[in-house]
């Protein structure tokens, strides 16, 4: 898998891009868990994806979310067991 950011809100802590391979769009957020730093890829829609370009209160909620692991039906990749925690 290819992740190519198009969009990226630092403060925020959230990534925007599509996956090069399947095209998918996503949402990503930084983790760490005791060996290393990484992120999550949640995916969204191509119409949260134009959304979230222009709302960021929405893409923040979103990745709110994410960090709770409320939207973990949405990953990409999934965890391993040694699962980060949001950073």
């Amino acid at each position: 898998m290819i992740f190519l950011d198009q969009l990226v809100k630092k403060d925020k802590r959230y990534s925007l891009g599509i996956e090069k391979t399947s095209n998918k769009k996503y949402l990503s957020i930084p983790v760490a868990n005791s060996f290393v730093d990484y992120e999550e890829y949640y995916e969204i829609t191509s119409e949260q994806f134009d959304a979230f370009h222009t709302n960021i209160n929405e893409a923040t909620v979103f990745a709110d979310q994410c960090r709770k692991h409320i939207m973990d039906n949405l990953l990409i990749v999934r965890p391993g067991i040694n699962r980060g925690v949001a950073i």
